[in-house]
């Protein structure tokens, strides 16, 4: 892992996520990119010089950030960039070569009711990029169990599991699989490829309604301090998915989640 990016809102937890980001950066002795996103709706001609502005703002904003933390020889670059948030990211990501997206749950919402906020939900949605959702006021420190819970053990996509990967081969992580067997079940989604075995110490099968709800069966047993989940239509979140904004009623994580960009 060489290239981490995070997204910076106006959270109050963006200290404290930085902070984060820089450590997990440093454990990896990889580059840290700190960007901050902005868009300007305006009709013709009647805001001039405004992007100059806000962009000036938003860069002020970063370094005020960077200023207040420890960046412990990190090599962090600070950037802001215009334009609509997950084009932007994506092309940004692309650009940069970023191997994982780190994002706060709430970068903008003061409601407590909500886990992701409608940016945070936006990028673990519509992007297909790796991210680790950190929990707020989260400390780093090396991840000892990851449960990774899928409802389909079959990859098709090279790399999928390369964050994954780096993860437990950084921190000599333990790695458990829980698979859930659901509604959507196909015959030989529980086929465990040599690859993937190679990486799981453990594996569980579960029958549950959601992998949600399998998670929460097995949760306890496998005490993990970081869960995996994947991308799908179908797949973790289901209808959380469906909106941007994903409440803690709806689910909620007081450890960091790597979500994977799916396997298919």
């Amino acid at each position: 892992m060489k290239n981490i990016l995070v997204p910076v809102g106006s959270s109050k937890n963006a200290l404290s996520h930085l902070q984060y980001a820089v450590d997990f950066a440093k454990a990896f002795n990889a580059k840290l990119y700190i960007v901050q996103i902005y868009n300007v709706y305006t009709k013709a001609g009647t805001m001039i010089k405004v992007d100059h502005i806000i962009e000036q703002e938003s860069k002020t904003f970063l370094n005020d950030l960077v200023s207040k933390i420890d960046t412990k020889g990190v090599d962090v670059i600070v950037k802001t960039l215009k334009g609509k948030l997950v084009d932007t990211l994506e092309l940004a990501c692309k650009a940069a070569d970023v191997d994982l997206i780190l994002v706060e749950p709430r970068t903008n919402s003061i409601k407590d009711e909500v886990f992701l906020g409608k940016t945070s939900g936006k990028i673990i949605k519509q992007t297909q990029i790796p991210a680790l959702i950190i929990p707020e006021g989260y400390q780093f420190k090396p991840f000892k169990n990851i449960l990774l819970a899928v409802k389909s053990a079959i990859i098709r996509k090279e790399k999928a599991l390369s964050p994954l990967i780096d993860i437990k081969d950084n921190f000599k992580t333990i790695v458990n699989l829980l698979l859930v067997k659901t509604h959507y079940y196909n015959d030989g989604d529980f086929d465990v490829s040599k690859k993937l075995k190679s990486i799981v110490e453990n594996i569980t099968k579960t029958e549950n309604a959601t992998t949600y709800h399998g998670v929460l069966e097995h949760y306890q047993s496998h005490n993990p301090d970081m869960l995996c989940v994947v991308r799908r239509k179908r797949g973790f979140f289901i209808k959380k998915w469906e909106k941007n904004v994903i409440l803690k009623k709806d689910f909620n994580s007081n450890i960091p989640v790597l979500v994977l960009s799916g396997l298919k």
